[in-house]
């Protein structure tokens, strides 16, 4: 089995999960037998073990080119971009023009990205395509335009998951052209099944779910930065250490984890909060901390990654994931790997998987203090969803997940 896979980073250069799913659905996918040609809108820098890797911007045939400038108006109407889309390509392939490199916004990248992978899409051997998230969503419809091949939307995440109810229409407009232009659609949860069947109007038999994994050895190593040093030295001095850990978006719930932290203080006078991350809610979150005079018992640590994270999870008595509307949410799973309680909230997919949890409401502060409280003074309460929890996640593993896509794409190929 074949696959052309399209994505948008790849880890070591991620900004968050979806670059974690992609790999690890690409390490297993391959250990299992399945040829896997993975596809970046840009050239990075990766190791150069990692095979199969693709840049649709390092195209020879597509570098000059001329009619694609057309189809990266940032703001062209959907319908203007699928009705051109086809004859586009076929100009771009015959005449020979620059275009700038770069789109000037996010959408236009994503449109831009969907052009540049045609000739991508036609030389390469494929029996199913695989593109994941909106942002590659362009990019899989113009492979399925191209080689008639069946192909699957991955939907890590919604726009109503990051906006609520004030969503992008051009990013929704994508977003609801891949799912039904899509052979077959795959959600991180039914959280995220329901939303693309009421939202998106897709039909229910049309949508597989396919939970995601962990790979225990990727978080193994652990390293010393300044922020997991500090970390380290007030644990060793008695702190208690609570964690937030991920994007300070409205998604994540960052005003309802200082409205928690609030609480506790109150009983729990010795703990630190730490928050590790960045986002558009970062300076309105450190805002609420200051205003709640709780500045000395916060830490904001900026964005992590790697192996520091690993030390981080470790030192924290408990990671809370105060999700709003959270499709999946891979930190729990690091967390518990790395014997660290968890606390998220029924909003999320995870809490269809685990068990070893506690679960809140995001918007029930009480009832989280309570539970952030119940571990930091209960040392037998802690060890229980600490070994427990390690137990659970250890085998959730990629390899179940890509089992169910590789049955997915036998079907979809016939």
């Amino acid at each position: 089995m074949k696959v052309l896979m399209f994505g948008w980073e790849f880890p070591p250069h991620n900004s968050g999960g979806l670059g974690v799913a992609c790999k690890g659905i690409v390490d297993a996918l391959c250990s299992q037998g399945t040829s896997v040609s993975f596809v970046l809108p840009k050239r990075i820098p990766l190791d150069p073990s990692t095979k199969n890797i693709h840049f649709a911007d390092n195209s020879p045939a597509l570098l000059n080119t001329k009619g694609v400038d057309v189809l990266l108006v940032p703001y062209a109407t959907s319908q203007s971009y699928i009705d051109y889309r086809k004859e586009a390509i076929k100009k771009a392939k015959r005449k020979g023009k620059n275009f700038s490199k770069y789109a000037g916004t996010l959408v236009g990248e994503v449109y831009r990205y969907g052009a540049l992978v045609a000739d991508i899409a036609e030389r390469e051997d494929y029996d199913v395509i695989h593109a994941h998230d909106w942002l590659s969503f362009e990019a899989g419809i113009t492979a399925k335009e191209i080689s008639g091949k069946p192909f699957v939307a991955h939907v890590h995440a919604t726009e109503f998951d990051r906006s609520g109810e004030r969503v992008n229409q051009d990013i929704y407009d994508i977003e609801r052209r891949g799912v039904h232009m899509a052979d077959r659609v795959v959600t991180v949860s039914n959280h995220t099944k329901n939303i693309i069947m009421d939202r998106y109007g897709v039909p229910e038999q049309k949508i597989s779910v396919v939970h995601n994994g962990i790979c225990e050895q990727d978080y193994t190593e652990v390293i010393e930065d300044s922020s997991a040093q500090m970390i380290t030295r007030l644990k060793e001095n008695g702190y208690k250490i609570v964690l937030f850990l991920g994007r300070i978006t409205f998604q994540k719930g960052p005003d309802y984890f200082v409205k928690m932290a609030k609480k506790v203080l109150v009983y729990e006078p010795n703990t630190f909060f730490v928050v590790c991350g960045s986002g558009d809610m970062e300076k309105q979150m450190i805002r609420e901390v200051a205003s709640a005079r709780m500045s000395n018992r916060f830490i904001f640590t900026g964005f992590i990654r790697g192996k520091a994270v690993n030390t981080i999870y470790k030192n924290a008595d408990i990671y809370i994931m105060p999700s709003v509307s959270e499709p999946f949410g891979l930190t729990p799973l690091e967390s518990m790997i790395q014997n660290t309680p968890v606390l998220i909230s029924h909003q999320s997919g995870v809490s269809e998987v685990i068990n070893h949890a506690l679960k809140v409401n995001f918007w029930d502060v009480d009832d989280m203090a309570e539970k952030v409280i119940a571990v930091l003074r209960n040392p037998s309460l802690k060890q229980c969803l600490s070994c427990n929890g390690k137990a659970e996640v250890s085998r959730m593993s990629w390899y179940s997940a890509t089992e169910k896509l590789t049955s997915l794409y036998r079907q979809l190929a016939g």
